[in-house]
């Protein structure tokens, strides 16, 4: 039998911390999502400001991104590369830039989802975030 890590309510924790302080430091009024490996919702934030639509985005960019064990950016530039039928793909709607997923040694732990801002600066959002556990 195999044993995979997984993420704890301290993990979450640091992730949100690190991921607002970058938001906070940029003046970016987002919402950030952490999910599990099964993209069920661990976490949301919702700093002041951020459109109410942001809390329904950023934890679907998180699912999408832990269930594909992938950035979500890699489905919104299939889809942008001429293939509109990916977006009948069942089970992910997060096919936006921003959802980023949170791997160690190879297995997804999860993932952070951001919204709120460009998707470029959401996925900024989401690496400063992950990259407090010091997985790397």
């Amino acid at each position: 039998m195999k044993t995979k890590p997984t993420l704890e309510l301290s993990d979450v924790k640091r992730i949100a911390a690190a991921a607002e302080a970058e938001a906070l430091n940029n003046n970016w009024a987002v919402t950030i999502a952490v999910v599990d490996d099964g993209g069920h919702l661990l976490w949301l934030q919702r700093l002041d400001g951020s459109a109410a639509l942001s809390a329904h985005i950023a934890p679907a960019k998180a699912h999408t991104a832990a269930l594909g064990r992938r950035e979500s950016k890699g489905y919104e530039d299939v889809i942008n590369g001429g293939r509109s039928s990916f977006l009948s793909v069942p089970a992910i709607s997060g096919m936006l830039e921003g959802g980023v997923p949170i791997m160690k040694e190879g297995v997804c732990l999860g993932a952070v989802g951001v919204s709120g801002v460009k998707s470029t600066e959401d996925a900024q959002i989401a690496r400063a975030g992950i990259a407090a556990l010091g997985l790397d």
